[in-house]
């Protein structure tokens, strides 16, 4: 059981850090390539330099940014460039702490300007089973109802199925671009077109996707239209702190213009305390991973995304092939990017009981359900160790069919 005294006296660094060094060496080991998600490893350089940028800002606060304008400045900086990305000349936006953050903000956003521009007061959401959950959060969070609707036989969002959901009450709907469950890009300009169809917002998340697809499609990888240039999308959120190579945690959320982005903002003013005005869900904002992201990210630059981009897809074709190769797996639709999840074909082939052997031979692989299925987002991390990864793979497949049914089925909290 563990001590609940309040520490009575202060101990040595020496001792404090060599603890916490003891607490770390049964967590997952992601700096050689063996966690397929939670952290994303863009090598020793990349790593370097958002060590030092963290080191620089360990303490900054952006609750304040005139106290603190080198926050403001990198904010501004960071939103300016991904806007570029995503062909939002006029988009506007903030940073969060994470995808879910950036989700349930999108959501807020769009009950306030349903509000403000149709006078809705039942707002409902719009969205494909595929969504992430977060959507559900936030419309728990912000009282609007949901409107969920089953994926196509391919796994994409049903546009049709959606149409018949979208009425006057409509706050949002929403795409994916790559959805998390399977690694698709859902049919956005035909969202989006539903949304502005009633005057409601579309929010993409392109949390997954948001630093591959652009650079992908730089490399002549498959580009289905996804951001800004699809009419009617009025808000996208993208993790720079996945498959953008900063540290937890950091993501964007951007609205098409200003006048969008105002219905994120909180404002109160009746308060003994003065004015208090937040654009997140937090109100002190650490400024640690504002300038870790920053500081990747103009490390990087474009060319450095592109060759980031093109070793990851190239080492999940790699995996694609390797599981297609293995009698009993199966691939869950037909994803090209960096996200791939597969299942067994097999009724003696308990899955779960693949991801327990694959976790005795020191691989994290994500769970999920329906149906039971192993999930992989591949990163740069993973490229040195895909050919040892695929003959553990085959081997634990092996051991599966041989073992009683009933791996353990722990599933994932994916942020």
């Amino acid at each position: 059981m563990t001590d609940r005294s309040f520490p009575a006296t202060g101990r040595p660094a020496a001792d404090v850090l060599a603890d916490l060094a003891d607490k770390q060496a049964g967590d997952a080991r992601w700096a050689e390539g063996r966690t397929f998600g939670l952290v994303f490893d863009g090598g020793d350089d990349i790593r370097a330099v958002a060590d030092e940028a963290a080191r620089l800002y360990l303490h900054e606060s952006a609750l304040n940014t005139a106290a603190f304008p080198s926050l403001g400045a990198i904010q501004s900086e960071l939103c300016g460039w991904v806007a570029g990305l995503f062909h939002g000349p006029g988009a506007a936006g903030f940073l969060t702490s994470g995808g879910t953050e950036s989700i349930l903000l999108a959501v807020k956003a769009a009950r306030e300007r349903a509000l403000a521009e149709r006078g809705v007061t039942g707002p409902e959401i719009v969205l494909a089973d595929s969504a992430h959950a977060a959507f559900h959060k936030g419309a728990h969070l912000f009282g609007l109802t949901v409107r969920s609707v089953p994926v196509t036989d391919h796994l994409t969002a049903d546009v049709d199925a959606m149409a018949a959901e979208v009425g006057p009450d409509t706050a949002l709907v929403v795409a994916s671009a790559i959805d998390y469950p399977i690694g698709l890009v859902d049919p956005v300009p035909e969202i989006a077109a539903l949304a502005a169809s009633v005057g409601a917002s579309c929010h993409v998340d392109a949390c997954m996707g948001g630093f591959v697809l652009p650079f992908a499609e730089m490399e002549g990888r498959n580009a289905p239209a996804w951001d800004f240039r699809a009419e009617g999308v009025t808000t996208i959120s993208a993790d720079i702190h996945k498959l953008g190579y900063a540290p937890k945690g950091v993501s964007v959320l951007l609205h098409a213009s200003r006048e969008l982005r105002r219905h994120q903002t909180f404002v109160f003013d009746d308060w003994l305390g003065g004015l208090y005005a937040t654009p997140n869900l937090q109100g002190t904002r650490a400024g640690l991973p504002m300038a870790a992201a920053w500081a990747v990210v103009s490390h990087l630059g474009t060319d450095g995304y592109r060759r980031l981009v093109r070793g990851t897809l190239d080492a999940a074709d790699r995996i694609r092939d390797g599981v297609r190769a293995i009698d009993g797996l199966s691939l869950r639709g037909d994803p090209v990017h960096q996200i791939l999840t597969f299942t067994s074909d097999e009724p003696d082939l308990d899955v779960f009981a693949v991801g327990d052997a694959l976790a005795a031979r020191g691989w994290h692989i994500d769970r999920q359900y329906p149906p039971d299925s192993l999930h992989l987002t591949v990163s740069n991390g993973n490229v040195p160790v895909v050919d040892e990864f695929l003959g553990d793979l085959a081997a634990s497949v092996d051991e599966a069919h041989s073992a009683a049914p009933g791996g353990s089925g722990q599933y994932a909290t994916i942020d």
